[in-house]
C-alpha cells in the first residue's frame, strides 16, 4: 500500500481524537521542524570528511538516541578517525539553535492545541528537558501542556514504552484511553508498545517510513483540527 493510499481520512482522525481522554506528542519534528535542521548539521559534518550521510540510515535514530544507530560510530567506520565529539557537538549545536530560532509551530499544531482544550494533553520526549523545556517556553505553549515528560523522566527512552506509560500516568489516564501523535518509527513502536493508538504524521525526512503499522496517517496536523 502506498504512503498516499494508506493515509486514514481526516474525520476518522478527528473522531480517533474526540474519544480520546487524553493526547499525548512528540516533540521534535511534531510540535517544531527540528529534525531537518539537526539532519543536516550531521550531513554538514559528513560532507566535510568526503561522505555522504543517506537518509534512510539516519530516520534509524529519529526518536531515540544512539543505541539504536550512531551517525557518530557510523563516520567514524567510514574515515577510520577518531573524533573529539564534545568539540565537534558543541559546534553543531550552536549551528543547529541559530538555524531553529525564531521557527513557529509546525503547521496545526497551535490549532489542534486550542481545540484539545477540553483534554488531557503532554508532551513525550526522548529528548532532554533542557531542549524541549526551553523551545516549548519560546513558543509560549506551556499553558496547553498539562505535565512535559523527557528523557530521565523514566527508566529508558523510546521505542520503549516507558516515556509513554509515564505521560499516562502523570496525566491519570489509562494508556488505552490515549491517543498518540508521533512523527518516527522509534515512537511509534513506544506508543504501540505501551498500548497506545498513534496518529502519525511524518515530516520531511521520515515520510520515507512505511508507516502501515500506524492506527492513523496523516499529512500535517493542520487536517487533524476537529471540526467546530
Amino acid at each position: 500500500m502506498s504512503k498516499v493510499s494508506s493515509i486514514i481520512m481526516s474525520t476518522d482522525i478527528q473522531e480517533a481524537i474526540e474519544q480520546a481522554e487524553a493526547v499525548l506528542f512528540d516533540f521534535d519534528g511534531v510540535i517544531l521542524d527540528t529534525e531537518w535542521a539537526i539532519f543536516q548539521t550531521w550531513r554538514e559534518l559528513f560532507k566535510r570528511e568526503g561522505h555522504e550521510l543517506a537518509l534512510e540510515l539516519y530516520v534509524r535514530c529519529i526518536g531515540s538516541d544512539f543505541d539504536t544507530w550512531s551517525p557518530q560510530s557510523y563516520l567514524e567506520e567510514l574515515t577510520g578517525k577518531t573524533f573529539d565529539w564534545d568539540t565537534e557537538n558543541a559546534a553543531r549545536q550552536v549551528k543547529l539553535e541559530e538555524d531553529i530560532e525564531g521557527n513557529p509551530p509546525m503547521a496545526g499544531v497551535l490549532d489542534l492545541l486550542v481545540a484539545l482544550k477540553s483534554k488531557k494533553t503532554a508532551v513525550v520526549s526522548s529528548s532532554t528537558h533542557h531542549w524541549v523545556d526551553r523551545w516549548i517556553a519560546e513558543l509560549e505553549l506551556n499553558p496547553y501542556f498539562e505535565t512535559i515528560v523527557c528523557k530521565g523522566d523514566a527508566p529508558k527512552i523510546k521505542p520503549a514504552p516507558d516515556l509513554y506509560l509515564e505521560g499516562a500516568r502523570q496525566l491519570g489516564v489509562d494508556p488505552s484511553k490515549c491517543l498518540v501523535i508521533e512523527d518516527s518509527m522509534n515512537g511509534m513502536i513506544s506508543a504501540h508498545k505501551a498500548g497506545m493508538k498513534v496518529l502519525v504524521v511524518p515530516n520531511r525526512l521520515t515520510e520515507i517510513i512505511d508507516f502501515a503499522a500506524a492506527d492513523y496517517q496523516a499529512s500535517s496536523l493542520a487536517e487533524c483540527v476537529p471540526s467546530s
